[in-house]
């Protein structure tokens, strides 16, 4: 199965969807634990191993689950679990964790589910664009296919248990990953995200907790799970997120009236860079990649699908190269066969 993906890309990459110019994706994630088991962090190495197996068990003996394709982690290389973290299919901490765990995830990459990470379950739907209602009808609709076979840890006073304080009550976070380039641009970048901060949401890097910010991509999400329902965190998303959309959006438009020539100068530069370059670091890759998305999106590039540079942010990325050419390489090696993978992709020139 994994080699399938090696060449594909997800169904969340795909460019379309509400406020897709600004919006890369909409992901909605559940955490749950087992009733009968210990958080993961009391629990022994025998009971992670049977947690995971009576896990994996339900997910492949359930007729809505068992279509998902699952994956034993400790039986795949460290390269093809940070292939999976890049592909938002498991998370860094599951990637480099220990012990038996798992993921099962469907062919369009929009579903996964996580075995033994933080939680016995870490449930998540991922879609293209600005979709939270989308996201969570169809989590909603797994969470209850697993609850029928799985008795959660469940507090009619607190709502669902989980190993980490910050996740009890719903278990939910919603978080959308929006690509902010102008915002940057125009110094704005902070004080939009410490308004922000005072409404109860939090801004990340590209792979959640602890990861730095590439290519201009932020991923916002609700801080706290004790005390709303699933639908007022949605509400509260979807009355912040399209604020920030326009204040970007307002950000292009005083680039292209203010600093028309500076902008296109800038774009075509990048995009000169992605189309000559004969060595690329991923973290150069991504700055020029945000600058030609923004370009095309501005309609200052017209043949370069906002897709391809969707795809291009994750398939340009270290485990992607390395399964790509079918070996562990050098980061010299990789930044050499990135250029290359970009200017191909990219197409022959017109």
């Amino acid at each position: 199965m994994l080699r399938e993906l090696y060449n594909k890309t997800g169904d969340w990459l795909r460019g379309t969807g509400p406020e897709a110019d600004t919006v890369i994706s909409t992901r909605i994630r559940l955490a749950r634990n087992l009733a009968s088991f210990p958080f993961l962090s009391r629990a022994n190495v025998e009971q992670k191993r049977e947690i995971e197996r009576l896990i994996r068990e339900k997910i492949k003996d359930t007729k809505d689950t068992k279509d998902l394709h699952y994956i034993r982690l400790s039986d795949i290389s460290a390269v093809d679990r940070l292939f999976l973290m890049e592909r938002r299919l498991i998370s860094r901490e599951h990637a480099g964790g220990d012990g038996e765990r798992g993921v099962a995830f469907g062919r369009s990459e929009t579903i996964s589910v996580m075995v033994n990470e933080e939680d016995h379950l870490r449930i998540q739907v991922i879609r293209s664009g600005f979709e939270l209602r989308a996201a969570w009808k169809v989590i909603d609709e797994i969470d209850n296919i697993l609850e029928k076979e799985l008795k959660y840890a469940f507090s009619p006073t607190l709502g669902y248990l989980t190993a980490c304080p910050t996740n009890v009550g719903t278990g939910m976070r919603a978080s959308v990953m929006l690509h902010l380039p102008a915002l940057g641009l125009t110094h704005h970048i902070d004080k939009v995200f410490n308004a922000v901060g005072k409404l109860g949401l939090i801004v990340r890097g590209l792979y959640g907790e602890g990861t730095q910010v590439l290519g201009d991509l932020y991923q916002i999400s609700n801080q706290f799970t004790l005390g709303k329902s699933e639908i007022e965190i949605i509400e509260v998303m979807e009355s912040v997120v399209p604020r920030i959309t326009t204040y970007e959006r307002m950000a292009r438009e005083a680039l292209i009236t203010d600093n028309r020539k500076q902008l296109e100068d800038r774009v075509w530069r990048s995009y000169a860079m992605l189309r000559m370059a004969r060595m690329l670091s991923s973290e150069e890759a991504m700055h020029l990649l945000s600058q030609v998305r923004l370009g095309v999106n501005l309609g200052i590039i017209n043949d370069t699908p906002v897709q391809t540079l969707n795809e291009l942010f994750i398939l340009a990325l270290p485990a992607h190269l390395q399964k790509l050419e079918g070996k562990e390489l050098e980061a010299a090696q990789r930044n050499e066969l990135r250029a290359s993978f970009v200017r191909k992709r990219l197409g022959p020139l017109n």
